[in-house]
């Protein structure tokens, strides 16, 4: 209960201001920035009279940041699409992007309906920065049905401060995945990203990862879970096995872990990221763990 505790004590900040920011035309994020918020200290995003079943707008959410071993940062970044039935579509640009500009690219174009069990997508990617990165902001800004809305990540305050890949205990660690039999790892909303792959317009594509638990971590025997998504693209992607459920039997084996395939449909040509989500438990995004997040990049050929 401690434990659970102190989580919910670093979360809620991130509740309860969301931070998403109005940017009126010929104004700057900066300028804005403390002049107008969706939610306001004290308050929550979450309020129930926002949803719709369309024509509302996406609001990206900071959901805080963690350390790498090699001593950057991590700023972890989730989605909260306030519509019920209306998927919404915003390609990199002006209407989707991240300052400052080197950092811009990672995030998503694909914003779905809540999931199924949950309120919103949380940490979808992260934006790497420098162990000296200091007290200045990353600013991820959306224009959607009509309204622009921002927010900032920053590193300056404690309360947003996340486990990364583990819930503080180590009760729980988010799964292990691979893209490829003894390639590289990834764990945490980072995640890892695969070497890219091509298909070709209409013809499914095989994509598979490998996932496990991590050998160090706390004896976990429950299932691991597997969802497929669009991240990056400008057509239509049908996964035949959006979801998928890994007993322990097939990585309770030390090694690459069980093998987790779908095959994938791209409608349109064009460059693609596919994410792959791996979790333990939905109930577990809500305390900010414990899951891995696996991108890889699609080039569609016609």
């Amino acid at each position: 209960m401690e434990e659970r505790g102190i989580i919910c004590r670093r979360l809620a900040p991130v509740l309860a201001i969301v931070i998403a920011l109005w940017v009126t035309e010929g104004e700057t994020v900066a300028q804005r920035a403390s002049e107008r918020r969706v939610a306001n200290p004290g308050e929550t995003q979450f309020n129930l009279q926002v949803l719709r079943a369309s024509g509302g707008p996406v609001i990206p959410i900071f959901e805080g940041w963690y350390q790498n071993p090699d001593g950057t940062y991590e700023l972890s970044f989730g989605y909260y699409n306030v519509n019920t039935e209306e998927v919404l579509e915003v390609p990199l640009g002006p209407d989707n992007f991240i300052e400052p500009q080197e950092l811009d690219g990672g995030q998503p174009t694909r914003f779905e309906t809540a999931p199924e069990g949950d309120r919103r997508h949380w940490g979808v990617f992260t934006a790497t920065v420098p162990a000296d990165f200091g007290d200045r902001d990353v600013v991820w800004t959306l224009r959607s049905s009509g309204q622009t809305l921002s927010v900032p990540g920053r590193l300056t305050r404690a309360p947003y401060q996340l486990a990364g890949w583990e819930f503080p205990g180590r009760a729980s660690m988010a799964p292990l995945v691979r893209w490829e039999p003894n390639g590289p790892v990834g764990r945490g909303p980072a995640g890892v990203m695969g070497p890219p792959l091509r298909a070709t317009v209409g013809v499914p594509r095989m994509i598979n990862v490998w996932t496990t638990r991590d050998p160090e971590g706390p004896d976990d025997e429950r299932p691991i879970h597997v969802k497929w998504f669009k991240h990056q693209g400008p057509g239509l992607v049908t996964f035949a096995e959006p979801t998928s459920e890994v007993d322990p039997l097939f990585w309770v084996t030390p090694g690459d872990g069980a093998e987790v395939a779908t095959q994938v449909t791209f409608a349109d040509a064009g460059h693609y990221v596919v994410r792959a989500l791996a979790f333990n438990e939905i109930r577990e995004f809500e305390f900010q763990c414990c899951w891995t997040n696996a991108f890889v990049q699609v080039i569609v050929e016609p």
